[in-house]
């Protein structure tokens, strides 16, 4: 074994692949060419990946799992991991999106290789804080996927803006050295045929165009999935709830890879996504009275919005004789086309008109970051970086939504005309940390970050995780960060102005009328994020146990204190920083090799002990109690392998306090009782270029249906058939 001051003057191609590949390997044994080894220090963002708010899929695990459209439906069966809708109130349920811990899908980052992608943000934000959106797990297709990083707790702090629930890291496939190509065509049929189906489709290449210097790798996916029947829930006062609307997917995405020379490569990535809903109802308001001229009733089975997306990137990584680097810059542009929508009173989120306006977001980022092996007293690597993002939107539809013609509201102009449809925001960020090996199993991870927001100031997010071996088998692992979430571009919209009309204030603030307008004098939103874990692993089996509490404050909410009086005598209210709130729970995981090689098990749980907001009770998003995924994994020979997967969820209970202006006096104590899915599973490689898959989803057939009332938000689809072939070469 040679010492690490020699590994820096021998840097590897191999070393460089471990960088792309962002390994979450504390230590990584390479062999240089003469024959010697060499061992290289994991950097701190590496080890942060080996914390027990840390969880990978990999591209085995997705081959076993039912074909999706969403990732998130893969994501949700890890720990601390739900689907909800954007906020506690469950409207809009049907569409759904990654919530970890009890946070709220606004407190999830979404990345793509390391970048954030941040298309839902063109979503307009409602006076609930939700979006009707799916949110950004659906723009890779299942099969390109490499591995998903699901990191929670504060180990996701050090991605800044967004992060304070967790992040959801998707890495695609590489670019290969040999020529490789797939097809897959996958079907997923319910049984009630009330329910949509899903047929989707895609290709893979990838291969060398002038030997191993410039390798590419090319996908394209197109699939659909169908909406619900209209009709599918249950008739209440005259409409019903809307059931899981259907979603069109289109994609295309390509990489050259250049290696520069063996330690230097440098990526270019362009990609183009169109997302189209398939209409199953209105998704907040199904009563035909208040629908104009029943234009909701008539856009069943229609696209009522679509978003189309372009990411463009050029990524250069290095090693060096001092150590490795890291530099990016990106480019990603999301038209919002949507049917326009109410934006006052009860038909607020309510299609109003079947004239399509567009919503325009582009959002610029640099990156660069170096990482340096150190031996000052212990072995370190030490990691700098900085990281710069501008964010653009242009939304007439939203902006100029609501009139009040020549009325001022608190210096706001009422005519839609004189309100600005534009917003930007610059953020800047520094950040520091460090993984060091105090002692022979004992590594400390210091980190401070700053990020200045041009509207907001700064914000500093300090933590400090650490790892100690207890045994050859035993790890405790703890760690404890500030994360923040800075105000998005439509709370801080003085023109992005919202109205009760005739329905009076929420909560009965005032009597008469009330106005919501933007503020540019908010906090971003606070979490102290902690966590505490014990880990065995030894001969195959692993079993851990780990706490987390998160403390949360500044949530930014509508309202709730009078600003003043408009011109015309309404009520002004504006978006404001609220109390505080917290979230506390359990997540344990279990695997054990029944038989060696052939036969495990594998379950992880997540207890919730409570989620509340201090000043309400009421739970920051509506989550079961508890929920438990386990699975049984057979290998039974090298070709045919079969699973049985089961996920319980406890109970879930609604808010008992009213959030809306349309809520007060109307609130359901209605729960959501504790409920099992079942689902088998089947993989057989036929020949060496040819797999196929299929199973049952939902064996037992147990269905939740959407009464907008209470907790029943959501859909849960019954059983189902699904089957899929892949052809590779």
């Amino acid at each position: 074994m040679i010492d690490k001051k020699k590994c820096l003057i021998k840097p590897l191609a191999l070393t460089i692949a471990a960088i792309i590949s962002a390994s979450a390997l504390a230590a990584e044994e390479a062999r240089l060419e003469d024959g010697e080894t060499m061992t290289v220090h994991a950097t701190a963002e590496e080890e942060l990946k080996q914390q027990p708010g840390v969880s990978i899929i990999t591209a085995e695990d997705i081959e076993k799992s039912p074909p999706v459209n969403d990732l998130s439906d893969i994501i949700r069966k890890m720990p601390g991991v739900n689907l909800t809708g954007n906020s506690a109130s469950g409207s809009r349920g049907n569409n759904r999106q990654i919530d970890i811990r009890g946070m709220g899908p606004e407190n999830t980052l979404i990345l793509v290789d390391g970048v954030p992608v941040t298309s839902r943000n063109s979503v307009r934000y409602s006076w609930r804080g939700e979006r009707d959106t799916r949110g950004d797990t659906n723009w890779v297709p299942a099969e390109l996927v490499e591995r998903i990083e699901v990191i929670r707790g504060p180990a996701a702090a050090r991605y800044g803006n967004g992060a304070a629930g967790g992040v959801i890291n998707i890495i695609t496939k590489r670019p290969t050295n040999d020529w490789h190509g797939a097809l897959s065509l996958f079907t997923n049929q319910p049984e009630n045929d009330k329910e949509g189906a899903t047929r989707r489709a895609n290709f893979n290449l990838s291969g060398p165009l002038a030997g191993d210097a410039l390798t590419m790798r090319l996908y394209g996916n197109i699939n659909k999935t169908d909406a619900d029947d209209y009709d599918i829930n249950t008739q209440q006062n005259g409409s019903y709830a809307a059931g899981r609307e259907g979603v069109r997917n289109k994609d295309i995405n390509g990489v050259l890879s250049w290696k520069i020379t063996p330690e230097q490569i440098l990526d270019v990535e362009y990609g183009y996504s169109r997302q189209g809903n398939i209409y199953a109802g209105d998704t907040q308001y199904s009563n035909g009275n208040v629908s104009p001229d029943g234009l909701v009733e008539s856009l069943y089975g229609h696209e009522t919005n679509r978003l189309y997306r372009q990411n463009y990137g050029i990524t250069h990584n290095g090693i060096w004789d001092w150590g490795q680097s890291r530099v990016g810059f990106y480019y990603e542009k999301t038209n919002n086309t949507r049917l326009q929508e109410g934006s006052t009173g009860r038909v607020e989120g309510m299609i109003n008109s079947d004239d399509y306006a567009t919503s325009r977001l582009e959002n610029y980022r640099a990156n660069g970051e170096i990482n340096l092996p150190l031996n000052l007293w212990v072995d370190q690597t030490l990691t700098v970086g900085a990281e710069w993002e501008r964010e653009e939107l242009d939304d007439p539809a939203s902006m100029q939504a609501t009139s009040a013609q020549g009325v001022v509201i608190n210096g706001v102009p009422g005519d839609p005309s004189a309100r600005s449809t534009k917003n930007s925001a610059d953020i800047s960020a520094l950040y520091v940390e460090d993984n060091i090996e105090a002692l022979p199993g004992t590594f400390i991870i210091p980190g401070l970050r700053f990020d200045y927001h041009n509207e907001f100031g700064g914000n500093w997010s300090p933590s400090l995780n650490v790892s100690q071996e207890l045994s050859d088998y035993v790890k405790l692992k703890a760690g404890i960060a500030r994360a923040y979430k800075a105000p998005n571009l439509y709370q801080s919209s003085e023109g992005y102005l919202l109205a009760t009309r005739g329905n009076g204030c929420p909560n009965n603030i005032a009597s008469g009328s009330c106005y919501l307008l933007g503020n540019d004098d908010l906090k971003p939103e606070i979490s102290i994020n902690k966590e505490i874990g014990l880990e065995f692993t030894k001969d195959g089996f692993d079993a851990g146990i780990t706490y987390f509490r998160n403390d949360y404050k500044n949530k930014i909410v509508a309202g709730t204190e009078l600003l003043g009086y408009a011109s015309n005598g309404y009520n002004i209210l504006q978006w404001e920083n609220g109390g505080k709130a917290v979230v506390e729970g359990l997540e344990g995981n279990l695997t054990v090799p029944v038989v060696q090689d052939t036969l495990s098990w594998r379950t992880n749980a997540t207890y919730m002990i409570q989620s509340k907001n201090k000043d309400t009770g009421n739970p920051l998003s509506i989550i079961p109690e508890y929920t438990i995924n386990t699975m049984l994994d057979w290998q039974a020979t090298d070709k045919l392998s079969a699973n049985v997967n089961w996920t319980m969820y406890g109970r879930q209970k609604p808010r008992e306090y009213a959030e809306s202006r349309n809520e007060t006096g109307s609130m359901s104590s209605r729960e959501v009782g504790a409920y099992s899915i079942v689902g088998v599973g089947m993989n057989y490689q036929l020949t060496k270029n040819l797999r196929v898959n299929g199973g049952i989803s939902n064996l037992f057939d147990k269905q939740i249906y959407r009464e907008n009332d209470g907790a029943s938000t959501y859909n849960e689809p019954g059983r189902a058939y699904y089957a899929g072939v892949t052809m590779s070469f």
